[in-house]
């Protein structure tokens, strides 16, 4: 059990060593690193392309990588925005680290980047432990997967700078209670913002967008209550 402890610790170590240098690199080339975080299903890759087609449209260098276990869907999507999009294909790993990012980015990423996002592997358990650089981490949660989310996925939540529902056109149909749903995400992440959106009516977009390029200006980002190293670190304790 203590060896595998330590091989968790080492493991999450090294991954944090990675994800510093890789987002004091990035920072020196002026780009800031979005990683979005969300469950199967969220709609996170209709939101993200509406977000890079407006950035393009708005004439802010955007890019995204963004990963999955098989098939490059997503990317074949998300390039109808018109940004640079690149797929990172994990083999079946249920999320990315610092070095596959790293890995990506070196050759592809154009010069001029100002925003780069991360399209993380579907999933609210193992990527929510992984830092990968990112200027920003942003939790996505569509009104359908219930008000209870932030409570079952506390690391996830707990470690999020911006919290985004998805598909609002949605919420009188599945019942979704708003105000319940704030109060579980204050519960687990107190002051973290909640952005609503609806890719379906075109709503919400130029508001994440806004926060993005706000952060990039110079407003300092939300503080979590939980970071993805404190929450390995108490884990293998």
């Amino acid at each position: 059990m203590c060896r595998s402890v330590d091989v968790q610790q080492a493991v999450m170590a090294k991954n944090d060593s990675l994800a510093a240098a890789l987002r004091s690199d990035l920072g020196r080339r002026g780009v800031t690193t979005v990683n979005l975080l969300s469950s199967p299903g969220s709609g996170k890759t209709e939101l993200l392309t509406e977000v890079l087609g407006l950035a393009v449209r708005r004439g802010v260098a955007a890019a995204a990588l963004t990963a999955d276990l098989a098939t490059e869907n997503d990317a074949r999507r998300l390039a109808r925005s018109g940004a640079p999009v690149k797929q990172l294909l994990t083999g079946g790993l249920c999320h990315l680290e610092a070095r596959q990012v790293r890995g990506h980015l070196e050759g592809w990423m154009p010069r001029d980047t100002a925003l780069l996002f991360v399209e993380n592997v579907g999933n609210l358990v193992c990527p929510a432990a992984y830092d990968l650089g990112e200027t920003l981490r942003v939790v996505l949660m569509a009104v359908t997967e219930g008000e209870d989310k932030p409570l079952k996925y506390p690391t996830a939540f707990g470690s999020a700078h911006l919290v985004v529902v998805t598909k609002t056109d949605l919420a009188e149909a599945a019942g979704f209670d708003a105000a319940v749903f704030a109060e579980n995400v204050e519960r687990i992440n107190p002051g973290v913002d909640v952005v609503g959106t609806s890719a379906r009516r075109g709503e919400g977009a130029g508001d994440l967008l806004d926060r993005v390029l706000a952060v990039r200006n110079g407003t300092p980002p939300h503080r979590p209550a939980l970071t993805a190293s404190a929450h390995h670190e108490h884990t293998a304790s």
